[in-house]
């Protein structure tokens, strides 16, 4: 009777582990004592030949290391509130690591760190027409509301800059009317230091404070050119939109009993907005970035970064693949 490859191993081990000897062990299986030599020699020959083979290593020239993987999951648990893209940005950032968001993601879901988001985002269906390609071509103002406890409704006055999605000026209003988006503009444009000869276009919706008469004549005064988006259309205004979303999606979290509290929240969310929040469409840099023109030098930087990354990456599989040898 032939047997397997695996029964003829079976049978040495077998032997090997038996307390009655090899001869009465093999008289017992009925096998000659010259086939078990002649099968325990192939073995032996067998086992020294896999211990003297280096297997080649599954691990590619570009493994990120465990040491790097442990700092995604810890930097993940210290900052719960940021997305697998929001935190390879900050390790290239933070920690001068490339780390593709793509492999932070895989690396937080095999720890179970992945979960469903919390908001859902809406995104508009179009996109203004004529993009602005610089700071103060265009800015984009509206009116959002919120309820206080006791006070009744308020209203957030805001003016976005279209180029670089930067809040160039927020106030709360305790109404929506002309006056108020005057007082807004003159604000933004005292904090944007903007020479007379330097206006940007407004984009606003058709609300009755942005079609009355008494703003008319101040936009006239200041030559500010007034663009109107298409009624019943706000994707036309998309930017401050999506913008009101996202704030809304955090500051509503909580209950505000006086319009100071409410003020210290969005204070809180502009700067996180303006200096910290990596904006996706904007290539993952803040719109701070964008508005004072660091931009380009950050992402010349990143790239350097990855490439430094992809180098060492590349040496120390090329120094572990020696010392296997």
């Amino acid at each position: 009777m032939r047997l397997s490859k695996a029964e003829k191993e079976e049978i040495i081990q077998l032997v090997e582990r038996s307390e009655l000897g090899i001869t009465k062990t093999l008289k017992e299986l009925g096998i000659h004592k010259g086939t078990f030599y002649r099968w325990h020699k192939a073995y032996l020959n067998k086992s020294e030949i896999e211990k003297a083979i280096v297997r080649p290593s599954r691990r590619q020239w570009n493994t990120i290391p465990e040491v790097q993987k442990n700092l995604v999951v810890e930097i993940a648990l210290e900052h719960p509130e940021l997305s697998p893209r929001e935190l390879a940005v900050k390790l290239t950032d933070e920690q001068r690591i490339f780390i593709s968001e793509s492999s932070v993601y895989r690396i937080l879901k095999a720890k179970g760190l992945i979960t469903s988001p919390t908001h859902i985002l809406l995104s508009a269906s179009n996109e203004f027409r004529d993009k602005t390609a610089f700071v103060h071509q265009m800015w984009q103002t509206d009116f959002t509301y919120f309820k206080i406890l006791g006070w009744g409704w308020y209203y957030l006055s805001t003016v976005l800059d279209d180029y670089s999605r930067f809040i160039v000026h927020w106030e709360l209003c305790e109404s929506m009317k002309a006056e108020d988006v005057q007082r807004t503009l003159d604000h933004a444009i005292e904090k944007a230091a903007l020479v007379k000869q330097q206006r940007p276009k407004v984009l606003s919706d058709n609300g009755s404070c942005y079609i009355a008469s008494e703003l008319k004549d101040y936009l006239e005064a200041k030559q500010i050119t007034h663009i109107h988006g298409r009624p019943l259309h706000p994707q036309t205004q998309g930017k401050i939109e999506r913008y009101h979303r996202s704030m809304k999606n955090v500051v509503k979290l909580e209950n505000y009993y006086y319009p100071e509290e409410l003020n210290a929240a969005l204070e809180t969310f502009v700067h996180h907005y303006n200096h910290e929040r990596y904006h996706e469409s904007l290539d993952n840099v803040t719109p701070a970035d964008v508005y004072y023109g660091r931009k380009e030098q950050i992402l010349k930087q990143r790239e350097k970064i990855r490439q430094q990354t992809m180098l060492k990456r590349r040496v120390l599989y090329q120094t572990e693949k020696l010392l296997s040898i």
